[in-house]
């Protein structure tokens, strides 16, 4: 035990104190409020008003078109002394109502075109006569980077069509708002206890970001083990611990010395993440928004999050410290690693069909394999909690798997560690295994 402790101590010390971990534990925080940051930054750019004339050879759509895009609230004057204005976020429009009485289609067409050259607007629309029955329009423009001019101006137009049709069909304004008037559905959730809980949607939310959470954790010191167990071969330095610690400790502590460091560095950036939250509601508050929806997780599903977590650690941890003893360089070791990262994808990527189906049985099932355990059962438990008896199984296997796949790694690692020259097959690190 006394070796045991000194080569976690070893392992955590020499990694926590490398600049590499400081710069890592500083600049991933960092990024992370960089990229949340940014895109509030740039939506609340002012964008200045998208400049558009209308053709309107209905005659009826203008005024509508122009409500239903808010527009009767900004400028409603002509091209030449519109004064355009930006919404934060938002594409606002500035509409120009064309005159088409004695001129042809065509001339329409070719003082558009010029005005559109010389960029006094920014594009124009024609309703032809019959667009109430077809609902068949044009929209010019020359500038194809913006992509939410035209979407906003159909379903501008859209309601305006809608609007208009009503009102031949002789439909009140109140029978008109009544049927405009938008419907909300609400997602409730009905508890094991029959109590009911309000989903806005956040238990997705909560799914994705602890699987991703997992996956990169798993996907990042599990390369640390793999480097880790190739530098010492690589420098014989295995042969020194050898004369001294079995094989068994010193892979157990290279294993428990790592996990110790990613708990150090996830609690940093949980803390870094805590406060980066906090500042980002304090931010909103100031804005004026006040209503912000927290996901409520019970407390028993934290023990659950960190028992799952354990477990794909130390699963997919020890595969990587057996694929470091097998090998003789990092290359090849990258090499033989893609199988694992490949079943961590596949894990991964296993959140979405059981959140959609948590008790269907490939749900359980896959809740019950060991290497895909850690994510499924962690959704299964987010969405709908199965039976305990369930989870205990889950644990039971997973944990059990984690004790054989270790017993077996360690018998590899001892022979493997001491070889030298060429990549150890699989058969041979079968026969290893198997030696007493």
């Amino acid at each position: 035990m006394i070796k045991f402790l000194a080569v976690v101590k070893r392992e955590y010390l020499q990694r926590v104190r490398a600049k590499m971990f400081i710069v890592t534990t500083i600049l991933l925080p960092v990024a992370m409020s960089f990229f949340a940051l940014v895109p509030i930054l740039v939506i609340n750019i002012k964008t200045p008003a998208v400049r558009v004339a209308v053709v309107d050879q209905t005659g009826k759509l203008y005024d509508p078109l122009r409500r239903s895009l808010g527009s009767d609230e900004s400028e409603q004057a002509g091209a030449n002394d519109a004064r355009p204005q930006g919404r934060p976020g938002l594409t606002s429009f500035v509409l120009e109502e064309i005159n088409a009485q004695n001129q042809s289609i065509d001339q329409l067409r070719d003082n558009l075109n010029q005005r559109l050259r010389a960029r006094q607007i920014d594009g124009y629309m024609i309703l032809p006569p019959d667009f109430l029955e077809h609902g068949q329009a044009e929209f010019f423009n020359n500038n194809p980077g913006d992509v939410f001019a035209q979407p906003t101006l159909q379903s501008a137009l859209g309601r305006a069509v809608r609007e208009q049709r009503l009102i031949e069909a002789k439909v009140d304004n109140k029978t008109r708002a009544h049927l405009f008037q938008p419907v909300d559905l609400q997602a409730v959730k009905i508890g094991d206890t029959g109590g009911q809980e309000r989903n806005s949607g956040d238990t997705f939310a909560v799914v994705f970001g602890i699987g991703f959470l997992m996956y990169l954790s798993i996907l990042m010191y599990g390369q640390i083990v793999l480097g880790a167990v190739i530098e010492e071969k690589e420098t014989r330095i295995a042969e020194i611990l050898f004369s001294s610690v079995r094989p068994f400790p010193l892979m157990m502590g290279k294993l428990v010395g790592v996990s110790l460091v990613a708990l150090t560095q996830l609690t940093i950036w949980g803390l870094a993440f805590s406060a980066f939250a906090l500042f980002g509601v304090n931010l909103l508050a100031s804005r004026g928004v006040t209503s912000f929806s927290i996901p409520h997780i019970p407390i028993s599903h934290f023990l659950y999050f960190g028992l799952f977590f354990l477990l794909g650690y130390f699963i997919y941890a020890t595969i990587y410290a057996l694929v470091g003893s097998m090998v003789t360089t990092a290359q090849e070791g990258g090499q033989l690693a893609m199988p694992i990262i490949v079943m961590l994808v596949v894990s991964f990527y296993l959140f979405l069909p059981v959140s959609r189906s948590p008790d269907s049985p490939f749900s359980f099932w896959v809740s019950m394999i060991p290497f895909s355990a850690p994510v499924a059962m962690v959704v299964r438990i987010v969405t709908h909690t199965p039976p305990f008896w369930q989870i205990a199984l889950s644990l039971l296997i997973g944990f059990s798997s984690v004790l054989v796949i270790m017993w077996m790694a360690s018998r590899v690692y001892r022979v493997g560690m001491l070889m030298y020259g060429k990549r150890a097959s699989i058969p041979e690190a079968w026969r290893w295994a198997r030696q007493a």
